[in-house]
């Protein structure tokens, strides 16, 4: 469930955010080459380290699964949904505010590419819990493997943006401290708004067992 939570919402969030730029006639955001290097950097990295988490320490006080129950439910797929949703915000938000300030195309571009991967990078620690509270030790520093992948995306996104050959094969460009405390701002904002959702969620079933915690 939570390799399915971190997943489909990213891929969506891609796939929407071509939509969102062909339904309004603009300029895509990110070209085929660069998604493909997103799903090549985030699937054999940020995806594979869910497969190392442990049990959660509630894990025998929920109650046991219901054998009919459909694997994608409605709350996941409003989780899917939502989080897709604020990618999209995001990534074309960022890349039409870097073609505004005046951003050449392949600039903007290198923005929306990093808005997503850096949004990925942040929601995979909401990702570790699918509705308990993420903001925490545990939630934060509890997998290694979380933290090797996570820096292992960071020096990719790097090389990725800055190394020639790179810009030379995908078309980035070198973007300033500013960009990147704007995709990195919206990483902190998409991880908030995540977890004060999983907050509202915990509320609502307060008091009763629940197999998604």
């Amino acid at each position: 469930k939570k390799s399915i939570l971190f997943i489909l919402p990213t891929n969506g969030g891609e796939a929407l955010t071509i939509l969102a730029a062909v339904a309004l006639g603009r300029m895509l955001p990110v070209t085929a080459p660069q998604i493909l290097w997103i799903n090549m950097v985030t699937a054999v990295t940020l995806a594979l380290s869910l497969a190392f988490e442990a049990g959660e320490a509630n894990l025998m006080r929920r109650r046991p699964r219901n054998s009919h129950e459909p694997l994608l439910t409605m709350f996941m797929l409003w989780r899917i949904v939502f989080v897709a949703v604020l990618m999209v915000i995001g990534t074309f938000g960022l890349f039409l505010w870097e073609r505004l300030q005046g951003a050449d195309l392949n600039t903007a571009r290198t923005v929306a590419v990093n808005t997503l991967v850096i949004a990925e990078v942040f929601y995979l620690f909401n990702a570790r819990f699918i509705t308990a509270s993420s903001l925490n030790r545990l939630g934060l520093f509890g997998n290694r493997y979380v933290l090797i992948a996570v820096s292992v995306v960071l020096l990719l996104q790097v090389l990725f943006t800055y190394l020639p050959l790179m810009q030379r094969f995908f078309g980035t460009a070198n973007i300033d401290a500013n960009a990147w405390l704007r995709i990195f701002g919206f990483g902190v904002f998409l991880f908030l708004l995540v977890e004060l959702e999983k907050n509202l969620l915990r509320r609502q079933h307060k008091g009763q067992p629940s197999n998604t915690a």
